[in-house]
């Protein structure tokens, strides 16, 4: 997979994909009672309010039947009125209710299916490979978890309801509208056309343009992420203003992709207005002249009440045009959102997988191939033995393999080719879970969570007392340094440890897999960022807990793995010589020699 650079556009679906909502709709289930008690209280709530306009008609007709006509005393006139009056207010009176209810009712299906949405979206990313986030910049990541599912929100509660609700609601005044005067009713019709018209025209663009600017705005919070995490390294090398203009590029991209859609958003709402303006008018138009040349069909309370239904029909069209363009919105959204959910999980447990026994610590490898892309093999028949307890180091130049093949033991990859045995079992026939949590691995990037020192070190065994993260702290030569913060244990560390030196957060890390108690233990480069006397101190409390357990140590560093039991010499993918410092150093063109005796004669000089 070719990695997506921060101002690079992700490339996804161009047209509408009516699918996507389909699958949206599967996380209603579990809410569907919520949302279909909201929408039977919403539409007696609209089908109470369509009385409104009759109500009004006939108080019209009651104040002219009175002024003009014989038949209606003032009495009688008032006391109807009154009615009408005290009838209206109690219908908006108990829409207002079914108003707040209904308001509680979607807000917790909303929030309900976004939790879970994002939920399953975390659970996913947990799950895939090393690759995925190779490929993709965190930031993009981030952007998916967080704002675009939060964008989902209202779609996902209020615009569901009332979605069904107005289209129920557009029946209802269609069917009032042609009781009162149908050749009327056909006049306010004749105003879908021309905006579906509309519609269809926008829409492919619409979606086009909100593809664009969530593309841009991924971007723009793709640099932002990497800006707060490389601030370090951007002050110490001046790049304040050079990073400005670059952020500005993307921050005036993301703006004017924003511009651009919500253009199309705001076209609607206009072309709606003005049919209702130009259809009322016609209403009014030819109802006052028909008024005038006393046609006994209409009377002024049958105007005033169509008129009431005639804003009324077009309401509804707006909230079914504002539910379509954050349905064009959401489509962008989603597609990402989906794309993310969908990514395959490469390194998973197969059908059937049984759960690894207690490791004894023998790991082989037969004639194992890798490559992290077709065709570009890291791995060419790679093939060792490591009996229980032994410590194998593994050195080599940059980029020959050395790293992959740790990587493998821990099952972080699946291999192309070959078998990595544990126990003489294969890897690929246990769960993931019961394998990794019988191991320890340290990587070269000491990664520090948010929260107290004490949580860190217990990160990889959180049932392990205060006694045992003390013990292993001591293991490793940390417990000094810590007890000299202000908190000792307790003291509140920030994001990736900013408050902690390279090296401290590199002990810190190394009791945590010391805690984990793992039968297998992998260091990557664990003492790179550890200063001399502190790797001999760590040395010597390394070697009693490496007693009886496998370990596999990658370091370039050699004078840290000279009484190592087995040390093998990678180059391009192969082991290249094997066996223990003396024996390697006595082969006279040897290439672990040569490496030693360079790096010897650097330190002299």
């Amino acid at each position: 997979m070719a990695r997506n650079r921060i101002n690079e556009d992700e490339n996804l679906e161009e047209s509408f994909d009516i699918n996507q909502l389909k699958r949206l709709l599967s996380y209603v289930g579990p809410f569907k009672g919520k949302l279909v008690t909201a929408v039977i209280i919403m539409i007696i709530s609209s089908g109470l309010s369509m009385l409104i306009p009759v109500f009004m008609k006939n108080v019209m007709d009651t104040i002219t039947e009175s002024n003009f006509g014989d038949s209606l005393t003032q009495d009688a006139a008032v006391k109807r009125i009154v009615l009408y009056s005290v009838a209206t207010f109690v219908i908006l009176l108990v829409c207002a209710l079914i108003t707040r209810v209904k308001i509680k009712l979607t807000n917790e299906a909303g929030q309900g299916i976004v939790y879970n949405l994002r939920r399953e979206l975390f659970v996913h990313l947990q799950k895939l490979p090393f690759s995925y986030f190779d490929d993709k910049p965190h930031g993009k990541i981030q952007v998916r978890v967080v704002n675009y599912v939060n964008n989902l929100s209202d779609l996902l509660s209020n615009g569901i309801v009332n979605t069904i609700t107005d289209t129920i609601s557009m029946f209802f005044i269609v069917f009032f509208m042609l009781y009162l005067n149908v050749k009327f009713t056909i006049i306010v019709l004749c105003g879908l056309p021309v905006l579906v018209a509309i519609v269809l025209f926008v829409k492919n663009r619409q979606h086009k343009a909100w593809q664009i600017q969530s593309n841009k705005q991924s971007n723009l919070n793709a640099y932002i992420a990497e800006s707060v995490n490389g601030i370090r390294v951007t002050q110490s090398f001046v790049r304040e203003d050079y990073n400005t203009d670059f952020f500005r590029d993307l921050n005036g991209e993301a703006r004017t992709a924003w511009l651009n859609a919500v253009k199309y958003n705001f076209i609607l709402r206009p072309v709606i207005d003005n049919i209702n303006v130009i259809s009322t008018a016609v209403i009014y138009v030819l109802g006052i002249g028909m008024l005038a040349k006393g046609n006994v069909v209409i009377t002024v309370g049958l105007l005033t009440a169509f008129t009431g239904y005639v804003a009324r029909f077009w309401q509804p069209i707006m909230t079914l045009a504002s539910f379509y363009n954050s349905l064009l919105t959401a489509i962008s959204y989603l597609e990402r959102i989906f794309e993310t959910i969908d990514a395959p999980v490469l390194v998973k447990d197969k059908e059937g997988a049984g759960e690894m026994p207690p490791i004894v610590g023998n790991v082989e490898f037969k004639d194992v191939h890798f490559a992290y892309e077709d065709g570009v093999e890291i791995l060419h028949g790679v093939s060792f033995n490591v009996k229980p307890g032994e410590s194998y180091a593994i050195v080599g130049p940059t980029g020959a393999g050395k790293s992959t093949i740790v990587n493998l033991i821990s099952r972080f990859y699946n291999v192309s080719g070959g078998e990595v045995l544990v126990d003489g079992t294969n890897i690929e026939d246990v769960t993931i879970h019961s394998l990794r949590t019988q191991m320890g691995v340290m990587m070269q990037d000491s990664f520090i969570f948010s929260g107290t020192i004490m949580d860190n070190i217990r990160y990889g065994n959180m049932t392990a007392s205060d006694e045992d993260v003390i013990n292993a702290a001591k293991t490793v030569c940390a417990h000094d340094f810590i007890m000299g913060l202000e908190d000792g244990y307790n003291t509140q560390v920030n994001e990736r440890g900013s408050r902690l030196s390279a090296g401290q957060r590199q002990l810190i890390s190394f009791a945590r897999a010391v805690l984990a108690d793992p039968k297998i233990l992998i260091l990557d480069e664990a003492t790179a960022a550890i200063d001399t006397e502190t790797e001999i101190l760590l040395q010597k409390g390394l070697a009693r807990m490496l007693k009886g357990r496998t370990s596999f140590i990658i370091a370039h560093r050699l004078s840290t793995i000279r009484n190592a039991d087995c040390i093998m010499y990678v180059d391009h993918g192969e082991i290249v010589e094997k066996g223990t410092h003396d024996e390697l150093m006595q082969k006279e063109n040897g290439a672990y020699r040569r490496l030693y005796e360079s790096q010897f004669d650097f330190l002299v000089s």
